[in-house]
């Protein structure tokens, strides 16, 4: 393939003055298959034509409720419905935010609070979970009857998508994309399973769609490429029922993440009949690759973004063998540089992303100084730390202090918040500490108050109650004291060091 979609010729970006990611995702024969649907007890092939009438008529509901530039919720897992109720909410030119099934109240009351959404798309099972928010509720699954709704005329820096990624400080950010987002992903999506769109092609992952890597590297792509794409739930994933829904939904493209590859792994799994394999959030190493050879069929290739900025480099086995370690090349489109100061430099260095790039945020939903800061110069810094080799890029690491365990992007103030409304809780500090399985574990360093009781128990079941299940401290140590700076700030780096030396002996 000379030419991947989104770009020219010249591997210039090619984005059209008028864009709305309704109709991108839309385009393709109303008799071919958009949707492979295993939620229910068999299989369902939703075609083009059935989700365009689903996604209108809640475009009709929602002009009744909601005007262009509002702010709509999704909290639906992978089904038809979830797609239908994004592409409804970008056809009437209002903005989308991803919800995520596993957050709790607190978590989820933070997110509709801070984007002032005016409502939520959902089903029972969210409706029971939003509790007593003082949010209004839409079904996602209502009547289909009716005309086409127009699309609105919106161009690509038009808000669409509100999506909020993890810091190490304060609530999480909302990172602002506009209708070019899908556009700017379709290059890395399409390097990174070795030229997706061939025949037969079909595409699933087990990250769930409220995330960027499920919705914007998998569903929204398949759907504007025209490659049928499965939703299946599963709310933990088992490798058993990984391989009944890659044979059932027929699939042959995958992204895994690197957790669920570390399972595959330890279960001494084998998948037949993938043509490719794709990855990212951490670098997976030689014996990761080596085993995805073996027991998958193909290479795996790795890739790299985050939420502000994704699929900006990658591994693509069709056109270069991969290296151990290096997170691939950069993607057409996007210029990656590694700087020091201001400068690129040839050693490690912060990994920067230029202006211009057409799946970058607009910004930080009403966060402009944090915005501000997030560039230097003409450069988006990512927060990571890398280094070139030749023209692969290699990840060394983090420079906050998000923790990444089993595929997710944890933030530990939100952790360190929700543990200080704790009545026996005095001060506390949230690190990763190092695991085998899923890269880190979430280990909160406590300290009681005076004469308080409380166990890693009760704390624990406090953060799951009140943020996700997936993010709660799974190691508590309570200690007399935290490490402090002059002004009362517990030093992350002294407690994330202490917690290195105890994974190193893992």
């Amino acid at each position: 393939m000379d030419r991947l979609p989104g770009l020219d010729e010249e591997g210039r970006w090619d984005i059209p003055a008028r864009l709305n990611m309704a109709r991108q995702c839309l385009s393709q024969p109303n008799d071919a298959v958009a949707v492979i649907d295993l939620t229910g007890a068999g299989r369902v092939d939703v075609t083009y034509g059935r989700l365009t009438e689903m996604v209108d008529g809640l475009a009709r509901a929602l002009t009744e409720r909601v005007q262009a530039g509002d702010r709509v919720g999704v909290l639906l897992s992978q089904s038809p419905w979830c797609v239908a109720a994004h592409l409804a909410i970008w056809k009437i030119g209002a903005i989308s935010v991803p919800l995520f099934k596993l957050f709790k109240h607190d978590a989820l009351a933070s997110r509709i609070g801070d984007s002032g959404a005016m409502l939520v798309l959902t089903d029972a099972e969210g409706a029971a979970l939003l509790g007593d928010l003082a949010v209004p509720l839409m079904a996602a699954q209502i009547g289909v009857e009716g005309g086409s709704v127009p699309s609105a005329d919106t161009g690509p820096d038009d808000p669409a998508v509100l999506i909020y990624t993890s810091g190490t400080t304060g609530t999480p950010k909302g990172a602002l994309h506009g209708h070019r987002v899908l556009t700017g992903h379709l290059p890395g999506v399409v390097m990174s399973h070795d030229y997706l769109g061939q025949e037969g092609d079909c595409l699933w992952t087990p990250a769930d769609w409220a995330w960027i890597g499920g919705l914007f590297d998998v569903a929204m792509p398949a759907l504007a490429l025209g490659v049928p794409v499965v939703a299946a739930r599963m709310a933990k994933f088992d490798v058993s029922e990984c391989a009944r829904i890659v044979e059932q939904g027929e699939v042959r493209n995958v992204f895994f993440p690197p957790t669920a590859l570390r399972m595959l792994k330890a279960a001494d799994a084998r998948i037949e009949g993938l043509r490719s394999v794709a990855s990212g959030g951490e670098p997976l190493g030689a014996q990761m690759l080596a085993w995805g050879r073996d027991a998958l069929g193909v290479d795996i290739n790795e890739f790299y973004g985050q939420t502000e900025c994704n699929m900006v480099a990658s591994s693509c086995g069709a056109a270069f063998a991969p290296r151990a370690g290096c997170i691939g090349k950069p993607v057409a489109g996007f210029e990656i540089a590694v700087l020091e100061g201001d400068m690129p430099t040839e050693g490690e260095g912060d990994v920067a992303i230029r202006r211009g790039a057409a799946s970058m945020m607009l910004g930080y939903w009403n966060r402009p100084d944090e915005t501000a800061a997030k560039f230097r110069g003409d450069w988006m810094l990512t927060g990571d730390r890398g280094i070139w080799e030749g023209d692969f890029l290699r990840f060394v690491g983090r420079e906050d202090d998000v923790i990444t365990s089993s595929g997710y992007r944890i933030g530990p103030a939100e952790i360190e918040d929700c543990l200080l409304t704790h009545p026996s809780v005095a001060t506390v500090g949230v690190v990763g500490k190092p695991d085998e399985l899923r890269t880190e574990v979430v280990k909160a360093y406590v300290v009681l108050k005076n004469g308080a009781k409380a166990d890693a128990a009760e704390l624990q079941t406090w953060v799951k109650d009140r943020l996700a299940s997936y993010s709660y401290p799974r190691e508590i140590e309570f200690l007399d004291a935290l490490p402090m700076t002059v002004t009362g700030k517990v030093v992350r780096r002294d407690l994330k060091a202490r917690a290195m030396s105890e994974g190193a002996l893992l």
